[in-house]
């Protein structure tokens, strides 16, 4: 559910976008960090849709601190993490970029499902105070509206794109079914009009079906 939740919002490994490049700056400065990611966690990795201080693109998914923290609804915090015994034998801890602290804020969506995480990394151990933890999750949450202006735009697009053009009453004919379309042609289209429309059918006879099925003027 979650990794289709991902999937939805067509994030992954797209280009960098200035939105979320102002949020890890802003969160770096705020958390007084010199590395901080927007991080989404796939099946097998994490990879960094924005990032400061960071030369690589993504990481192995069982070496991301951001792997537990899409398991929680609050900001994790780990203050050293050599002491640690999840994270003390982590590469990314004994080895480049040499990680002691680390504190991400899920990316959660409107239906309760961790994505990622915007965290803020350090070199030498430390905290952050009440401000700090509430600005960087304020911050996360504009990560995720980011994320929904992303998904709706895209499914207006395609709402847009799939035809749904039928609008008001369209005459159909009671016999054959065939419709009478905006040029006056009748042709079948129940399918078409079934799959990309809202419109509703009035009942008509056809210039054909008349013929067929009323008596003639006159008889």
């Amino acid at each position: 559910m979650r990794l289709a939740a991902l999937q939805r919002y067509r994030i992954l490994d797209t280009a960098a976008e200035a939105a979320y490049d102002d949020i890890v700056r802003i969160a770096s400065f705020i958390c007084d960090t010199p590395i901080a990611t927007v991080t989404f966690i796939d099946e097998h990795r994490q990879w960094f849709k924005a990032r400061i201080g960071l030369n690589s693109s993504e990481t192995s998914r069982d070496l991301a601190f951001c792997a537990h923290t899409i398991l929680r609804q609050d900001t994790m915090i780990v203050e050293d993490a050599t002491q640690d015994d999840r994270f003390a034998q982590n590469p990314l801890v004994t080895g480049d970029p040499g990680i002691r602290f680390y504190a991400g804020a899920p990316l959660v969506t409107p239906d309760g499902l961790g994505l990622g995480s915007l965290c803020v990394i350090d070199r030498q151990k430390r905290t952050l105070g009440a401000t700090q933890i509430s600005a960087l999750e304020s911050l996360a949450r504009m990560v995720v509206a980011n994320l929904e202006l992303r998904r709706t735009s895209a499914e207006l697009v395609e709402a847009m794109t799939s035809a749904k053009t039928l609008t008001g009453l369209l005459p159909i004919c009671i016999r054959c079914k065939n419709i009478r379309n905006d040029t006056g042609y009748w042709q079948r289209v129940e399918s078409y009009v079934k799959e990309h429309s809202e419109a509703k059918f009035t009942m008509e006879l056809c210039p054909t079906c008349s013929s067929k099925h009323l008596p003639k003027t006159g008889e």
